[in-house]
């Protein structure tokens, strides 16, 4: 009879911990190549610091008036997300925000139905977004120069349209855009949330968010495989004019008042929520899960230097490092 050899037994020592080590690390990594890492540890971190700066930033009302202020940038964010992931740039989203609310709250003062000057409204915001598409897609120019010139466009007809007043007297109903609840959730947030559900489905799961990310990536490439690259950036420059529009309602609701200054410098806290959300400013890596969370970031941070007392030009330079180490960080991954 053979007995067994002990030094031909198989190996049984436990290696689980080792591989559980491996595991982590592996997901570790992983995670740390996500352009969502950043921007979450960026809003962990400055939530955490607001906590012990303030006793009363985890309140119900602050917590709510953070959400409503993100609101309207968020909704903005949206369009801006699209027309950066293929390499572009809109400077007239805040423009075309004022440009929309006062044309709507003008109408509904002079008699007209309110939900047809509502209309109205996003129509001019699609308008606009349209003719940013055209003259960028089909007219080749630079869509900084195009985007540019539209901001003044749209301001000043903002301006001329109300001779520089605000219009106030609109029907009661409109606050609920800037101020009601839904089942207890606010308003602008509903109205951010869907638009963002809607925006992730159209980006995530159709050929058309392929057909954006590919250009952002290699327009040249995606033209020479049969993409029509024009009619995808004209759709993305609509989207941009569209969602301005939106969150023009939700400001006019808001405000309970159409503004022609309304929405100065939006375009560029805009961009500040896209490219803080881990997306490329040169096209063709990012997210729109990413741009909610530098939204949050950054109406976080704005809320935060208020509470505390910090000077706003103080604010500005800070908010300038920090979109400027955002942008660092994004150019350093994508290399």
């Amino acid at each position: 009879m053979n007995t067994p050899n002990p030094s031909s037994s198989p190996d049984t020592t436990d290696t689980s911990p080792a591989l559980a080590v491996a595991s982590i690390s592996s997901s570790w990594a992983a995670l740390k190549r996500s352009p969502l890492f950043y921007p979450l540890i960026g809003l962990i971190v400055v939530c955490i610091v607001m906590v012990f700066a303030s006793d009363s930033f985890l309140s119900t009302a602050n917590l709510e008036n953070v959400l409503r202020q993100v609101s309207i940038n968020a909704i903005i964010a949206v369009g801006m997300t699209c027309v950066i992931l293929t390499g572009g740039i809109d400077l007239s989203v805040g423009s075309v925000m004022a440009l929309s609310g006062t044309l709507a709250a003008g109408l509904m003062v002079a008699g007209m139905n309110a939900v047809a000057a509502l209309a109205v409204g996003i129509a001019v915001g699609l308008g606009f977004g349209i003719a940013n598409g055209f003259f960028v897609a089909f007219a080749g120019m630079p869509p900084i120069i195009v985007t540019l010139a539209t901001m003044g466009i749209a301001r000043g007809l903002a301006l001329i349209y109300t001779g520089g007043y605000p219009i106030d007297g609109l029907p009661d109903w409109i606050s609920f855009f800037g101020n009601g609840k839904v089942f207890g959730i606010q308003a602008p947030v509903l109205i951010m949330l869907v638009i963002y559900a809607l925006a992730w489905l159209l980006l995530e799961r159709t050929p058309f968010g392929r057909y954006v990310y590919a250009i952002g990536g290699n327009e040249q490439a995606t033209r020479l495989s049969g993409v029509r690259v024009g009619r995808v950036k004209l759709l993305v420059y609509s989207i941009a004019g569209l969602t301005s529009a939106f969150a023009a309602i939700v400001l006019t609701g808001r405000l309970m008042s159409g503004q022609p200054n309304a929405g100065v410098g939006f375009e560029l806290d805009a961009i500040a929520a896209v490219v803080m959300g881990g997306t490329s400013i040169s096209g063709g890596r990012g997210s729109i899960v990413g741009t909610l969370v530098g939204a949050l970031l950054l109406g976080v941070l704005n809320n935060g230097l208020n509470m505390i007392g910090v000077n706003p030009y103080v604010q500005n330079v800070i908010k300038g490092g920090i979109i400027l180490l955002a942008i660092y960080i994004s150019r350093d991954r994508r290399k």
